[in-house]
């Protein structure tokens, strides 16, 4: 499961999905970020919506293992797209 919020600026579909157990927590060291539930926590989806979201989304902003690894099989996104923040992975792609 997934959390999941949209945004939208201009004509623009923004799109923030995290894993569910990130929402709330700090990750990373220096500078520590915290998972805002005002960007990501919107409602909670499965693997489907996830991705049905992210085929929809001008800009998709991608946090967690489990959402990243969704990304990549469906191709929306390529490994070098990929950045830590500590050990959890994130990416942007814009469509």
């Amino acid at each position: 499961m997934f959390w999941y919020k949209t945004h939208s600026e201009k004509e623009n579909l923004i799109v923030a999905i995290c894993d569910e157990k990130l929402l709330g927590k700090k990750i990373g060291k220096k500078p520590r970020v915290t998972v805002e539930k005002n960007f990501y926590g919107g409602e909670l989806i499965d693997d489907k919506k996830a991705v049905e979201m992210m085929g929809k989304a001008n800009i998709c902003n991608l946090l967690g293992k489990e959402i990243i690894k969704i990304a990549l099989e469906k191709k929306f996104i390529m490994k070098e797209n990929i950045i830590l923040i500590g050990d959890i992975p994130h990416a942007q792609f814009i469509q």
